[in-house]
């Protein structure tokens, strides 16, 4: 028989006492703990945020927990981003988008640097933009869009200061030697009736803003700003045609808030593109008119990077400020 001395009570009681601490405990150690939470910057409705609670509906499952998509809209996306480069929670993620590799050229006080404050996850969805004019608009092809912009006879509608729709007029202008006006609006659906009315030359749009109108011969596509010709757009051209800069796409993405584990920012980026590969998703995805964007965290690091750079460019040489 096996004697139970003070030292053996001593040893188990230290055991047990070590159990107890954070971080040891097997439930303690499994993430997802609890549910995730997806902070969209901005309002519900759009593309984006339809296309994240897609795929939240099938990657939640597969991680044993709810994923919460919250929108927190607000000073052009900086609230919601700020809100989690912020924080310390390691169940909490971001859509990021456009926005995030415009603001830091517009803005010099932002709250956070999301290089430094987020870890990118994957890629989720991409829509291009159209060039739209009206059905009886002079402007016919690519030419005519740079012979007559570097004349200073056209302007260009978009969706407000500092968006990617204005970025897009400046990067023409400032790579093409163009004169375009660019005209802020206070959204596409203002925008669009004055394309349409010929009271401005061309309207820089979201594709499926535009579609309707244009499928309805109301508009007429100038071009498109994807990096291949338009399925629902034939015989349009792409704007790329002018030069590889000019693939000019809104996107959607994920990023983790800081604290979440390496380990599981890789296992979430796997469970994005398997999701992404699904037929079911392209579908799904067609129905708010973006596609489906798959790339690895060290890949849309590197996009990013990129894009921040290229409107940094674009930005500094316009001189474009925020009103």
């Amino acid at each position: 028989m096996t004697r139970i001395t003070r030292r053996h009570i001593a040893a188990a009681c230290a055991l047990a006492g070590l159990a107890l601490l954070p971080g040891l405990s097997a439930a303690q150690t499994a993430w997802p703990s609890k549910p995730l939470t997806m902070v969209v910057p901005f309002a519900p409705g759009g593309a984006g945020n339809g296309s994240l609670r897609i795929l939240s509906e099938i990657i939640g499952p597969q991680l044993n927990q709810t994923i919460v998509v919250d929108n927190r809209p607000g000073a052009g996306g900086i609230t919601g981003t700020a809100t989690v480069t912020g924080s310390n929670d390691d169940h909490l993620f971001l859509m990021g988008s456009t926005s995030m590799t415009i603001l830091p050229a517009l803005r010099k006080d932002l709250p956070y640097d999301t290089q430094r404050d987020l870890k990118p996850v994957g890629m989720i969805s991409s829509q291009p933009m159209v060039l739209a004019v009206a059905a009886n608009s002079p402007l016919r092809t690519l030419d005519d869009l740079v012979t007559q912009g570097r004349a200073g006879n056209l302007s260009a509608g978009n969706s407000g200061v500092g968006t990617l729709s204005h970025l897009a007029t400046e990067l023409i202008n400032h790579k093409l030697q163009t004169r375009i006006t660019a005209v802020p609006y206070k959204g596409d659906s203002v925008l669009l009736p004055d394309v349409a009315s010929g009271t401005i030359s061309i309207g820089m749009v979201n594709l499926p803003v535009a579609l309707p109108l244009i499928q309805a011969g109301r508009l007429r596509a100038l071009a498109v700003t994807s990096q291949q010709p338009v399925a629902s757009l034939p015989g349009v051209p792409v704007l790329r045609t002018l030069g590889e800069e000019f693939v000019i796409t809104g996107w959607a993405a994920l990023f983790a808030a800081r604290n979440v584990p390496a380990a599981e920012v890789e296992r979430l980026g796997v469970l994005l593109r398997q999701a992404l590969a699904q037929g079911a998703v392209r579908e799904k995805f067609a129905a708010f008119g973006v596609a489906p964007e798959v790339a690895t965290p060290t890949q849309l690091n590197a996009f990013v990077q990129g894009e921040t750079r290229r409107w940094a460019d674009v930005v500094s040489s316009r001189g474009i400020k925020l009103e």
